[in-house]
């Protein structure tokens, strides 16, 4: 099954060390102007979720919400979680572990459209 959302290891090696220290996380896109690009990552709950956003997925058992906005710019690629050096948004838990996450995408094929469409 195709997955708007995915982590890459290094990603999800960071998350299970946010999880022992935090417990439960989650993450989510806003496209922003401050921090668009980068996906925030909250304790589960700490940040409310409207009716503008959207459950994309979840990595690493973890949550990951999108805004409706951000989404229809992004619908037709997938979202593939990194994590670089540096510091990302100040509110973001793994700004105090010397890491970011990062957005990377690639296009969906159009066999993958297709199957997420008959999804929905």
């Amino acid at each position: 099954m195709v997955k708007r959302v995915v982590a890459t290891d290094a990603a999800l090696a960071l998350i299970e060390q946010l999880k022992k220290k935090h417990g439960p996380i989650m993450f989510h896109q806003s496209g922003g102007c401050c921090d668009g690009s980068s996906p925030m990552c909250y304790p589960e709950g700490d940040l409310i979720i409207g009716d503008s956003d959207i459950l994309l997925g979840e990595i690493g058992e973890a949550k990951f919400y999108i805004h409706k906005t951000q989404f229809e710019y992004w619908k037709h690629t997938q979202l593939i979680i990194d994590v670089v050096d540096g510091r990302g948004g100040m509110f973001s838990l793994e700004g105090v572990e010397g890491k970011r996450f990062l957005t990377r995408s690639r296009a969906f094929t159009s066999e993958e459209l297709a199957e997420l469409n008959k999804v929905g």
